[in-house]
């Protein structure tokens, strides 16, 4: 009875064959069966049984930088003029896009890191530019109203002769408000001229209504 269930050689081989292909099958299946990382809407991956692709990558929130800004690089660059540039762009991306600084030139008191803001000048090498000169203070007039010519001084295109005929700032607070305006880019209200080293409350209450922005 033992030789007839002897499968001999060749049975040997087929049952060994059989056995392979069913390893190979099952093999495959649980390839497929694998979990599948796939992105959440929060971005997180996410498991998924039986999933034979990727799924799709989960969109991108939009708005990372904001609108666009335009700006005026003067001064010792390659390329003056008006750039346009990204939201969030800095004085450094502004020097860059109007081509760099010349040879030799440097850029002074300038804050490369600052952001810029749409609409303001930027004056590399050079000291800022000044506005159409105002009539001479008359002694003995009211405080600052002959100083500005009877109208309101704007802070951000005043020069530091006109700045100086201002009550209580002189040309040294004058020079200071110059180079603030320089290093951190246009006045965006009158309040902040009170950052300027040398410009107390007091002194504030007194310049606010002479100046705009």
């Amino acid at each position: 009875m033992l030789g007839r269930l002897d499968p001999g050689a060749g049975g040997v081989r087929a049952l060994v064959l059989v056995a392979l292909v069913a390893a190979l099958v099952a093999a495959g299946y649980l390839w497929m069966a694998r979990p599948r990382p796939v992105a959440e809407a929060g971005g997180r991956p996410a498991l998924v049984a039986g999933s034979s692709a990727p799924a799709a990558p989960a969109p991108t929130a939009a708005g990372g930088q904001g609108a666009p800004v335009m700006v005026h690089v003067y001064g010792k660059v390659r390329r003056p003029g008006v750039v346009t540039l990204p939201g969030g762009s800095r004085v450094a991306d502004a020097i860059k896009a109007a081509g760099g600084v010349r040879p030799g030139a440097g850029t002074g008191a300038l804050n490369l890191a600052r952001k810029v803001v749409d609409g303001e000048q930027i004056a590399v090498g050079v000291r800022a530019p000044s506005a159409a000169p105002t009539p001479a203070a008359t002694p003995g007039g009211a405080a600052g109203a002959s100083a500005v010519g009877g109208a309101q001084l704007d802070l951000n295109t005043a020069s530091v002769d006109q700045l100086d005929q201002l009550p209580g700032v002189g040309p040294v607070l004058a020079q200071r408000i110059v180079d603030y305006r320089t290093q951190h880019g246009a006045f965006r209200s009158v309040e902040q001229l009170q950052e300027v080293s040398g410009i107390g409350e007091r002194r504030f209450a007194d310049l606010k209504r002479l100046v705009r922005v």
